[in-house]
């Protein structure tokens, strides 16, 4: 992998080009205090910015360590091949008009290949890349105004969009960044391999990540693996739906794991957090880089009232964040801090009436923290400072930090409405150890994300194979014997191509039996399955009445507790998604689905399995008999198996409904969609 550590962290850094795009970026490095030498290109100016420029690449003092290219897209290749032949450290290529033109300028691709080659083993980002902000050295390859500021240590956000990055430089949640960094095309360098370079700065806490798509998986098994070596933690905002959302939706299987499922799937997988707004993303972030990763998300709320502490009960409800009873020596202390009044729980209303008195607040809220909690939160409202005199909170503030040095907990301030939270108030905060919250949903999503323990190592993801075009539905009694081969139990079965055959076939089976069309996707919504035919006639007269003259009979299987869907799509963005589900006729009525990328461990599975609705039926509901689970499991593996050996044209499999019954797993129905391109 290329070293990205001079681009990143530059002594020298070269800015080639005119206009207002190369001014602003000497203005912004000379703004926040880069100590290095910046050096201007531009083949015909004396000077830009006020700064000497020189004629060309050749002319510089020595190779730049970081060099912004505001030129054209013709230009900028040759500007890049010019610093690689030179010993550059890299380079932002700012220009568009590459790929992401294609569409409406066939030359793009081309050019983008052609830069890829010019850069050789240098490193590029982009092209079209607004470029990168580092805070902890002053070191700006960015055309624009930004809203941050110096910082010794803080977090990195790499993102795919410009103008995400411009307005996250813009928070005012006192979250100290350390760097931001935009992508544009990865022609070359990669999301994953940019979050890497950045984790191996020792002054960097944590990586946020804005995907939009992941590109290289291995590149992105390898971050994980690096995050974790190095105790770092990520998060992500994914967002944007992938190829696989677009596709026909031939099973309920790709219905379900339709969308983002896949990226879900391996954003868990690799152990990092997702998110789902910027606000929470950012929360997160900073709860990350105050506390570190979270060894739990039980927590405690301190406030003066009632509706507070139920509002925060509430937005954790359906969560992954609980409310620990108070133990003996938590309603012991409290007891003592807050007299016979207070009614003590968890959240606490501490009502208001030792508002003021900086130690009794202190050794309130001191009593509340306890080693059972990841994080004790002290909710308070400012006033708005532009109308009301907020000097009568200073107390909070005192004592919120009193306690965190008292205790050495993890003490949290939180502010129901993200406004009123003052940011010189937060970054006094910051300052003292204290995590500043800004807004209640983001900071539950925030301790959810951070509490998510790491899943065990697992072996490297099945890569999605080419794409078959037109692939064909395999008939159920071929998808079903191969499927046998490798471990599935199906039940007894025979094919009949005729009314006559079929009675044959049923009476040999022995009743009672299921009858059912072949050569139909969605048998069940076109009449094409029958069940529990106990004689020739019945046979006949279902047979006649179906959309097909192919059939399959099979035995019936009675005694199930519970229908469990078992599919697998292949996804091109994420690899071979497993999504397991309510079956049968539940599956539509419920959308009840965990998906996993293959190949899974038996801790995903269960958890899978665990997290469905149905899960009680599968667990025995109410006294009745339990599914057989190591049955269901001997099920998922061999589709499992089935995938990993014939991965190579096959798009889709469903098994729907596996038939769970207290003894047996028994597939059945199965749908296949394959193409085999190499036989």
């Amino acid at each position: 992998m290329l070293s990205l550590n001079r681009l990143f962290r530059p002594k020298s850094i070269a800015v080639i080009g005119g206009g207002a795009w190369c001014a602003a970026v000497i203005e912004q490095c000379r703004k926040m205090g880069f100590e290095g030498e910046i050096w201007p290109v531009h083949p015909k100016a004396e000077e830009v910015a006020g700064l000497p420029a020189f004629r060309d690449v050749v002319a510089l003092p020595s190779a730049p360590d970081a060099s912004f290219i505001g030129v054209n897209r013709f230009a900028t290749v040759e500007i890049v091949a010019a610093l690689a032949v030179r010993g550059a450290g890299g380079a932002v290529c700012f220009a568009s008009g590459f790929l992401e033109a294609e569409a409406e300028d066939a030359e793009g691709a081309a050019l983008q290949d052609k830069l890829i080659a010019a850069a050789g083993e240098m490193p590029v980002l982009g092209p079209n890349c607004y470029g990168f902000i580092n805070y902890l050295d002053g070191a700006l390859l960015w055309p624009d105004q930004h809203g941050g500021k110096r910082a010794d240590r803080g977090v990195a956000i790499v993102t795919q969009s410009s103008n995400i990055a411009v307005n996250l430089t813009m928070q005012m949640r006192a979250l100290p960044v350390a760097y931001v960094v935009t992508c544009g095309n990865q022609a070359q360098t990669g999301l994953a391999a940019i979050g890497e370079a950045l984790l191996e700065d020792d002054r960097v806490t944590a990586l946020g990540l804005h995907i939009e798509g992941f590109g290289d998986l291995r590149a992105f098994e390898a971050l994980a693996l690096k995050a974790r070596a190095l105790g770092k933690p990520i998060v992500a905002l994914k967002v944007g739906r992938s190829a696989q959302a677009r596709a026909a939706t031939v099973s309920h299987t790709a219905s379900l794991a339709g969308g983002d499922a896949g990226a879900g799937a391996l954003l868990a997988r690799l152990g990092i957090a997702r998110l789902h707004d910027l606000p929470s993303f950012l929360e997160t972030l900073k709860l990350l880089h105050v506390a570190g990763r979270l060894p739990s998300t039980r927590i405690a709320t301190i406030s003066c009232s009632g509706g507070e502490a139920s509002l925060s009960a509430d937005t954790a409800q359906g969560r992954c964040v609980s409310f620990p009873p108070l133990n003996d020596r938590q309603r012991t202390d409290l007891r003592a801090a807050l007299g016979p009044m207070v009614a003590l729980a968890n959240p606490l209303d501490y009502h208001t009436y030792i508002w003021r008195d900086t130690e009794a607040m202190t050794r309130a809220f001191s009593a509340m923290v306890d080693p059972q909690l990841a994080l004790t939160i002290l909710v308070v409202d400012f006033p708005r400072p532009d109308r009301c005199d907020a000097s009568d909170w200073d107390c909070t503030i005192q004592s919120a930090i009193a306690v965190r040095q008292r205790t050495g907990q993890n003490i949290a301030m939180l502010a129901t409405l993200p406004e009123l939270l003052p940011e010189a108030v937060a970054e006094q905060l910051l300052a003292a150890g204290v995590v500043p919250m800004l807004g209640l949903p983001e900071a539950i999503n925030a301790i959810e994300a951070a509490g998510l323990p790491l899943p065990e190592l697992v072996h490297p993801l099945l890569l999605p194979t080419r794409t078959a075009p037109d692939p064909d539905l395999v008939p159920e009694g071929e998808a079903k014997a191969w499927l046998a081969r490798f471990g599935l139990r199906v039940p007894r079965a025979k094919p009949a191509r005729t009314v006559v055959a079929a009675r044959a076939v049923a009476a040999d089976i022995g009743y009672p039996v299921v009858l059912k069309g072949e050569g139909i996707a969605h048998k069940t919504e076109a009449g094409a399955v029958k069940l529990n035919l106990r004689s020739g006639q019945e046979v006949s007269d279902a047979a006649v009445a179906m959309p097909t003259d192919r059939f399959l009979i099979e035995e019936m299987i009675d005694g199930a507790v519970a229908e469990v869907l078992i599919g697998v799509v292949k996804d091109p963005a994420h690899g071979f998604v497993m999504t397991l589900a309510a079956g049968g006729t539940l599956t539509e009525i419920l959308q009840d689905s965990a998906s996993v990328l293959l190949p899974a461990t038996d801790a995903m599975l269960n958890a899978a399995l665990d997290g469905l609705k149905i899960a009680p039926l599968l667990a025995g509901y109410r006294g009745a008999s339990a599914a057989d689970r190591s049955a269901i499991l001997r099920a998922i593996r061999a589709v499992e198996a089935y995938v990993i050996a014939e991965a190579d044209g096959l798009e889709e499999i469903e098994i729907n409904p596996l038939l769970c019954t207290p003894t047996d797993a028994v597939a059945a129905d199965a749908l296949m969609r394959r193409k085999d391109l190499l036989r």
